[in-house]
């Protein structure tokens, strides 16, 4: 029975995971060319040059393309939630709700009004109220993300709330501290910022196949040069917001930073930065690595005096929680049975603050009550996730983002020494390392969840006791009818992308750009 119960979780993360995944092919790029598209139509405000007018209007049918399919597969990731985490619903609704509903009710409601207003507003708005759309669209865009990323951060860090034994809820206490985390502040601006970087590849390479093919030359260079400029900007702040959200992870998730770091042992502050090794989860040691001294823990806890600790240090911590735990978990029960006994009141409230880790014990046996030492060594083993698969996405997603700044740093030498047809090799890297931001972002959307476990909600909600009542047979059907939906919608937007890209602008029917590259070289 416990194992079709562990099948039904493991389905059910697996769900999960490749809806998000799906849907996060899309919201990067969206992020960004709205964005984009607002600073090509401010130039055409400040300018009055219809050049900038048909260009954003080119880079946003793109947008319009990604943005309709993005919204598909985003609605149906929140009513997974209902479907198939009904446990973790009904334990956080009351909070995660929250600023899911003001994202659906506001941000949702304003970028997609926006969205019909920019199509079918150019000829009907002045070029200010035009201008005014785009960016209140943008705007939506930005504030949906954000209001994600605070409920998305609240697992992550579950500040502003305190549990309800009676009616066994997370309640909110402090809207502020919600909105205000600091996991939430640093994860949004990295996020977003990878939105941008996205976004900017993405002119970039598409800018870059033109110059290629000698096609609307002065389109591809304009679009090429404000991409370029944008694209080192994004980059920038994902690193600088990288550091600041492995600050936040070293104050709220131990256990995450230890096993991306392949840092086994406790080691004297400030602790050295794994640059590359071999995790070994056999041995728990790294077989090789090369370490910079010093690093990691400038970086994780801005001193160099405060000290990390290493999973086997947390480990040992951590069971002495799941002991403490379990007999929070004990006195819960009995209070359920009995409202008004106090002897259960009085143990609830001493062990109350590691009740989620005396939860982790019910994976391998219902009743705590009979948990032995070694259902208590393996849920101590639990507390902390596998170290290769988050040590490498990390390494992969650090290496792709400073690929990339370097591409933009090229992009805009090319720019100001206006020789991109000397250099066709550069123009080429361009065009492939299209792929990488999204290998990227997919990478930390990976590392921010996959590290994240055992846990829904860290330290107080495990993720084998958030699911719905559903069975294997349920979830498989479900996977494979999102599977080839998802896939389906992905097929429909890579030919209408790259059908409109092989156009060019052209295919805005002004023929401005097909005949004759240079009409516009005064433009």
């Amino acid at each position: 029975m416990l194992s079709d119960y562990l099948q039904t979780v493991d389905w059910s993360r697996a769900q999960f995971a490749m809806t998000a995944i799906y849907h996060w092919l899309f919201v990067p790029l969206t992020l960004g060319l709205s964005i984009i598209c607002a600073i090509m139509e401010t130039i055409y405000y400040r300018t009055g040059d219809p050049f900038w007018k048909r260009t954003a209007k080119f880079w946003m049918r793109l947008f319009g393309i990604n943005f309709a399919i993005g919204v598909a597969t985003g609605l149906i990731l929140e009513f997974e939630f209902g479907t198939n985490w009904s446990n973790y619903s009904h334990f956080v609704g009351d909070i995660f709700g929250a600023p899911l509903a003001i994202e659906g009710l506001m941000a949702f409601f304003l970028e997609s009004t926006m969205f019909g207003l920019f199509f079918f507003g150019w000829n009907r708005l002045s070029k200010r109220g035009h201008l005014a759309v785009t960016a209140l669209m943008a705007l939506g865009t930005n504030l949906s993300a954000i209001l994600i990323l605070i409920a998305n951060a609240w697992m992550q860090d579950p500040v502003g709330s305190t549990f309800n034994p009676v009616t066994m809820r997370m309640e909110l206490t402090d809207f502020a501290a919600l909105v205000f985390n600091h996991t939430a502040q640093s994860k949004f601006v990295h996020t977003v910022a990878a939105g941008y970087v996205t976004g900017s590849l993405f002119v970039l390479a598409i800018s870059a196949w033109y110059l290629l093919k000698d096609k609307h030359v002065e389109f591809a260079r304009r679009s090429f040069r404000i991409a370029a400029a944008f694209g080192v900007a994004g980059t920038l702040s994902v690193i600088v917001l990288g550091d600041e959200s492995g600050y936040a992870v070293s104050e709220s998730q131990k256990s995450k930073l230890a096993a991306l770091e392949a840092m086994w042992e406790t080691e004297p502050a400030p602790a050295g930065f794994n640059i590359v090794a071999w995790p070994n989860e056999e041995k728990e040691a790294n077989d090789w690595e090369i370490k910079v001294p010093y690093m990691l823990g400038l970086i994780a806890t801005r001193s160099t005096t405060e000290q990390l600790p290493g999973i086997r240090e947390i480990r040992a911590k951590n069971k002495e929680r799941i002991v403490s735990g379990v007999q929070a978990v004990i006195a819960l029960e009995d209070m359920r049975k009995n409202p008004d006994n106090a002897a259960a009141k009085e143990q609830f409230k001493k062990h109350e603050a590691d009740m989620g880790y005396g939860l982790l014990v019910k994976r391998y046996v219902e009743d705590v009550r009979q948990a032995t030492p070694e259902m208590i060594e393996k849920a101590a083993k639990d507390s902390v996730p596998m170290v290769a698969p988050l040590f490498w996405s990390f390494r992969l997603m650090v290496g792709l983002g400073f690929l990339m700044l370097g591409l933009f740093v090229a992009a805009i030498w090319l720019s100001i020494t206006n020789t991109h047809r000397q250099h066709p090799l550069l123009l080429k890297l361009f065009l492939f390392s299209l792929p990488a931001p999204w290998i990227a972002n997919t990478c930390g959307w990976f590392v921010a969840e996959y590290g994240r476990q055992p846990w829904t909600v860290f330290g107080l909600l495990p993720t084998h006791l958030s699911t719905s009542s559903l069975s294997a047979a349920s979830l498989w059907g479900s996977i494979g009818g999102f599977v080839g939906f998802y896939t389906l919608l992905l097929i429909v937007e890579m030919y209408l992308m790259v059908k409109f890209a092989r156009q060019g602008p052209g295919s805005l029917g002004t023929g401005r750009y097909d005949r004759d590259v240079h009409h516009v070289a005064h433009a």
